[in-house]
């Protein structure tokens, strides 16, 4: 009975120590918001990708404050040799992603949610894997409020948003810009 008893203690006192670091973990993943001109971005996050991926995918909230509309395009990524804004669509069964051409636009008043399954930022031909609890770095330009560098946390493979676990399997790239989905490894 001793024995269990301080296994169970043992126990306890893991799960009360990991439940007390689950703030500061949440805290150092929090992502910044950011503000230029008349637009605010928030929640910025991007998926973690398996070695040897060519693509990747970072998300955000961005509103628009002002009185006048203004459009979104990415310059830049430290981890990509090129980003785009995309959109994403269902044909046929099959997720197909296309660039926004001349950027995506956020009406006055506006809050447009960049989401898996929807608008996002979009990784070119990546340098180096997107790794869970590090964060990639993007330059967004609107056409009036300005340029502005944005990090990204990098949430798990597959994850719905940050801090949600991934749930049934990731999507991954195959040929012709459509995205399928794939088996958890």
């Amino acid at each position: 009975m001793t024995t269990m008893k301080r296994t169970m203690t043992s126990r306890g006192a893991g799960a009360i120590f990991a439940l007390a670091a689950l703030p500061l973990a949440a805290a150092n993943a929090q992502a910044a918001d950011y503000d230029v001109g008349s637009i605010h971005i928030s929640q910025p996050w991007a998926r973690a990708t398996p070695k040897g991926a060519a693509s990747g995918a970072a998300y955000m909230t961005i509103t628009n404050s002002g009185k006048t509309p203004d459009k979104v395009s990415c310059v830049s990524s430290d981890a990509s040799a090129e980003c785009q804004i995309h959109s994403m669509t269902m044909d046929n069964g099959v997720m197909q992603m296309r660039p926004v051409e001349g950027g995506l636009e956020i009406k006055p008043g506006e809050t447009v949610t960049l989401k898996p399954g929807g608008f996002h930022v979009m990784l070119l031909n990546l340098k180096h894997p997107l790794e869970q609890g590090n964060s990639v770095k993007a330059t967004l330009k609107f056409d009036n409020a300005g340029t502005v560098d944005v990090d990204y946390p990098i949430a798990a493979i597959g994850a719905a948003a940050p801090g949600v676990p991934a749930g049934g399997g990731t999507m991954m790239m195959q040929g012709g810009g459509a995205m399928a989905p794939t088996k958890k490894q």
